[in-house]
């Protein structure tokens, strides 16, 4: 994806969404980049979490525990 293609895309999306607070973010990321030849990854971040703003992360707990969390301390032995 190209930075064309990315305003391309925001271009197409509703007015109403083109508003949402995340949306403007990624359109300043954008125009960082194209007008001030900001960082690249700055507008790549900016697209990304306005595409996943409706994703709520979780903590998943069942996980494995990392080896480093059971190490022993010396005067613990």
């Amino acid at each position: 994806m190209t930075l064309r293609d990315a305003a391309d895309y925001i271009m197409k999306l509703p007015k109403a969404e083109q508003d949402l607070e995340e949306w403007q973010a990624a359109v300043e990321a954008l125009l960082l980049v194209v007008e001030l030849n900001g960082p690249t990854m700055m507008a790549r971040i900016g697209i990304l979490r306005a595409l996943n703003r409706n994703v709520e992360r979780v903590f998943n707990t069942d996980r494995k525990d990392t080896h480093w969390g059971k190490r022993k301390v010396k005067r613990d032995q």
